[in-house]
């Protein structure tokens, strides 16, 4: 892994053909580089033929525009992005399944879900079973409070990213025009 001081935790977003093999050809390069990936997701976009990876490396400057660049020359890549704080919304989902022991228990954790707007999406009687959606900084803190109780089993997805306002990935592709995101795509 490199190992650098000024590194900190950097997101990128990437539009790839909706093909086998692309998320492979894309995380074999981060480890060629010698990078871990933090966080990975994966997913379709509003054309079917395209998937939007969104990635969490730890990095400096130089580094993610050097891994933005090398993304970049991959074939199955359209477009590269990386996304701040400051501009992008950034969201994460965990499901978490609590046991209860008894009454109270499952009330505390009816009342700690309330309070970070989770919902309970599973009960039975000796677990509550949540969901719940935000920013890193919110699924990290209601995960320490509820491993006060007994957490059976954890999910969590890592973070996906849109830039807010106007601006997409779309505005920074290979070349513009190259690739048709009109609405004569299927």
């Amino acid at each position: 892994m490199v190992k650098n001081e000024n590194a900190k935790l950097q997101t990128l977003a990437v539009l790839v053909d909706n093909e086998s093999g692309v998320l492979s050809q894309v995380s074999r390069m981060f480890s060629r580089k010698g990078y871990n990936i933090e966080s990975l997701v994966v997913g379709t976009t509003e054309n079917p033929r395209v998937s939007r990876i969104t990635i969490d490396v730890l990095a400096d400057e130089q580094q993610i525009n050097l891994l933005g660049n090398q993304l970049r020359k991959l074939l199955p890549v359209h477009s590269v992005k990386r996304l701040t704080p400051e501009t992008s919304i950034q969201r994460e989902l965990m499901l978490i399944k609590v046991h209860t022991m008894d009454g109270t228990q499952r009330n505390e954790v009816i009342q700690l879900a309330n309070v970070f707007r989770a919902q309970i999406i599973d009960v039975s009687i000796e677990t509550l079973t949540l969901a719940v959606i935000g920013d890193t900084d919110k699924i990290s803190a209601i995960e320490k409070i509820l491993k006060e109780f007994h957490v059976l089993e954890i999910a969590r997805t890592g973070g996906i990213a849109l830039e807010r306002g106007k601006a997409t990935i779309h505005d920074e592709t290979k070349e513009k025009g190259e690739f048709n995101y009109g609405k004569n795509v299927l």
